[in-house]
């Protein structure tokens, strides 16, 4: 009995042994199977892992960047990812804190992999928190993203533990925040830090508050849940959560935080898409500019930039400033003339309404029929294969859709063929700046709404150009004959005969208000649109002279070798317009208008640097005395009423459209005035010393249109654009827009001073009747 009870006792150590034996055979076999397991993953048996150059250049879509001349993003160009990478030091303080409190505590302390968190995870079956580090998510983001399920799951884990340990060796804890940061997709097109905070605050990075910072935070837990959009109480209520993690982990007081969490979730949404924000006509313009760069402009090993993915940061000449202040000006003044239009083509007053009443029924059903085949469901419905009379039937047929109008967007139900007619109703215009010592562009306004009318009439459309063509004819006249403004010609009746010019019958023009006695200086003659007084100094140059020095001076549109040219019957766009008027600003040199400054890849290496096309035009003296005389218009012809307050006590509607906006300007100001056939088209285009802007407006058709110049004139439809947007430019000194005047050469030769040769009277009050009923038609 007795050594049986030994042997017992000497059992027991050998047990004891045997189980400190196998705990260290599984301890020590369990890191040697992790360590394995780490191994293979890096060799990729567990799937395929990023290389080293990935790593160290992640692949991730960055949409490229349209950036004013004074810093500001205009837009962006993107298919699915709008992101723009910010850099750690453009992230405030508060929304790092916020980061590492709420997702890694321990985030400066590991080198990602947090071991507590992983055994607590573990342990607890993640009931307690899950051992997620910002770099393993971080290695989610980029190289996994969806979570996998199952056994795929535990697999992606131990990738995502390998490649966050690889990030934190190749990369700053700072690197790893923003590059978090810049990755995640916040939801509503918010990909990445930079677009969240512009989206959900209006705002860059670097202003966010602290509860802003939060509920961005907040966010990464779930942001399809989390959406302020839809969910603005879970949202809080995740927002006060990471408020209360940075009150645990001392980044912020007590205090504050119950402050902060007693605070409304107030965001202020601005959306980002290619139809909304400053300069939408402008972008495009840039886009498809950039369509062709990045064609003839390839990569050293051949392959192409992508616009939409490679980040590229295009600066443009556009101020921002005057950006706003031309969408503002249009808009204010459209709004008041469109007004007038629904008025004066209601069904009552007009069967034609949205045409002229003068246009005939089989015109109307051509316009129609036309726009009809040009619009999208034509497209579409061709295109699935659809007769002709399926589809001219589809257009009779009420459905919903949305419709524009100047005080938001409509819903409503309507037959397709009603919807084009009630889009014919609505005015058009166009608006364009440009600083002519430079040529750059300064604002650029391609029409009412981008995403209704996407047709770009600032350089893409071109219309009739009336009156605004004849300072060419002007130049040609002072070049050649050298002629001075204080010059007079017959006001009589003329006529250049048929066969001259290859005229097939006699070209006989006529004023205005039909009068037709008297001489007219030019400066008197300009000023107030004289069609004769034009007609004769084209006989005098010849046609092609003139249609030689349009061209030289940047028109690139047809122009017919006719007399006819010299009322303006080209179509001419507003861009190539101002180019040509810049020529005279800058003392007959010819600057080709340029949109972007600089082109720089998502490194900042410059790919593209702008050098500006200059050629010399005119004569230093010719190109101040064409000045001079557009001085004359804004004095006391068909522009005057920029220098006056004005009234009209029978029509408040017209004083308001027409003479009511307070301009009242002292500067020294030229311009010139169009009106086309039957006021189809409105121009004005205007000149300080460093600033040139014109504007147009019309119908999408020519036969729609006001009924008479009373409204119709350039000098109603498009003059007060140009009025309200230079009252906000002066109103910003910031701008340094210039109320000088225009600089006189050293060595003129040419009389401009007119005052003691003019008779009185010829340049004298603005003639209700001038620039009314033909001017710059061609009669």
């Amino acid at each position: 009995m007795a050594k049986k009870q030994v042997k017992k006792k000497q059992e027991k150590p050998t047990s004891f042994k045997k189980i400190i034996k196998w705990f260290w055979i599984l301890f020590l076999g369990g890191i040697a199977s992790i360590f394995l397991l780490f191994l293979l993953a890096s060799w990729g048996a567990l799937g395929e892992m990023p290389s080293f150059e990935i790593l160290e250049n992640p692949q991730t879509n960055l949409a490229s960047q349209v950036l004013s001349s004074d810093g500001k993003t205009l837009g962006k160009y993107y298919l699915r990812d709008n992101r723009t990478p910010v850099g750690y030091k453009e992230l405030p303080k508060d929304l790092v804190n916020a980061l590492v409190a709420t997702e890694d505590a321990r985030f400066y302390d590991h080198a990602g992999i947090d071991v507590r968190g992983t055994i607590r995870a573990a342990v607890f079956l993640g009931s307690k928190g899950g051992a997620s580090t910002i770099s393993q998510q971080l290695a989610k983001q980029l190289f996994h993203g969806e979570r996998g399920e199952g056994l795929s799951r535990y697999t992606q884990k131990i990738k995502e533990w390998v490649i966050a340990t690889r990030l934190e060796r190749q990369y700053t804890k700072e690197e790893i925040i923003a590059m978090y940061f810049n990755i995640y997709d916040f939801n509503n097109n918010a990909d990445g830090i930079r677009s969240a905070a512009n989206i959900y605050f209006g705002k860059e990075p670097k202003e966010l508050k602290i509860e802003e910072s939060a509920m961005l935070v907040g966010m990464f837990k779930n942001s399809s849940l989390y959406n302020p959009r839809r969910n603005a109480e879970g949202v809080k209520n995740r927002r006060d959560v990471v408020l209360a993690q940075m009150y645990k982990y001392d980044y912020i007081s007590e205090e504050i935080k119950d402050s902060l969490q007693n605070l409304p979730l107030k965001i202020d949404y601005h959306p980002e898409s290619h139809n909304a924000g400053l300069g939408t006509y402008f972008r495009e313009h840039v886009k498809k500019f950039m369509k062709r760069w990045v064609r003839e402009n390839p990569r050293d090993d051949g392959t192409r930039y992508n616009i939409n993915f490679d980040g590229l940061k295009i600066y443009t000449t556009i101020d921002s400033r005057m950006q706003k202040y031309a969408e503002e000006a249009m808009e204010e003044h459209m709004t008041k003339l469109q007004a007038e239009f629904f008025h004066q083509n209601t069904k009552k007053r007009n069967k034609n309404a949205p045409f002229a009443r003068d246009v005939e029924q089989s015109r109307i059903d051509y316009v129609m029929d036309r726009s009809m085949r040009q619009s999208e469901r034509w497209r579409v419905m061709k295109k699935d294969g659809k007769s002709e009379k399926e589809i001219i039937a589809s257009f009779d047929k009420k459905i919903p859709m949305r419709l524009f109008t100047w005080k938001g967007e409509k819903d409503t139900i309507m037959s397709p063929r009603d919807s084009l007619i009630f889009t014919k109703y609505y005015l058009r215009a166009s608006f364009m700046s440009l600083e002519p010592q430079t040529g750059q562009v300064k604002a650029w306004v391609g029409g009412i709404n981008h995403k209704y009318f996407k047709y770009d009439m600032v350089k893409q459309g071109k219309r009739q150009i009336g009156s605004t063509f004849k300072p060419f004819v002007y130049a040609t006249a002072i070049d050649q004959l050298h002629l001075s403004p204080c010059d007079s010609m017959p006001n009589g009746p003329f006529c250049i005969e048929a066969g001259k010019y290859g005229l097939l019958e006699p070209w006989c023009p006529r004023n205005s208000d039909n009068k037709y006695e008297g001489m007219r200086t030019l400066r008197g003659a300009l000023a107030n649109s004289v069609n004769t007084v034009t007609a004769r100094l084209m006989d005098r140059v010849g046609p092609a002279n003139v249609r030689s020095l349009a061209q030289r001076l940047g028109v690139e549109s047809d122009i017919p070798e006719v007399p006819s040219i010299a009322l303006g019957t080209p179509d001419i766009s507003l861009y190539e317009m101002l180019g040509a008027y810049g020529t005279f600003v800058n003392q007959g040199v010819y600057v080709k208008p340029v949109v972007i400054s600089r082109i720089e890849d998502k490194n900042g290496t410059v790919l593209y640097e702008f050098v500006p096309e200059t050629k010399d035009v005119l004569s230093e003296e010719v190109a101040y005395t064409v000045v001079n005389l557009m001085e004359g218009v804004t004095k006391s012809g068909s522009g005057a009423r920029l220098r006056t307050k004005g009234a009209n006590k029978w029509n408040k509607m017209y004083d308001e459209i027409i003479t009511g906006y307070p301009y009242e300007f002292k500067n020294p100001i030229a311009g010139k005035t169009g009106t086309t056939q039957d006021n189809s088209d409105g121009w004005f285009i205007g000149m300080v010393p460093n600033l040139i802007s014109g504007a147009w407006v019309g119908g999408e058709d020519r036969q729609v249109r006001f009924a008479s110049t009373t409204y119709g004139q350039g000098a109603s439809m498009a003059l007060p654009i140009w009025g309200l947007f230079m009252k906000k430019c002066y109103a910003d000194p910031n701008l340094g827009v210039s109320k000088g005047k225009f600089p006189e050469p050293e060595d003129l030769t040419i009389n401009v001073d007119c005052s003691k040769t003019t008779k009185k009277g010829d340049e004298g009050q603005e003639d209700p009747n001038d620039d009314q009923n033909n001017d710059g038609i061609d009669f």
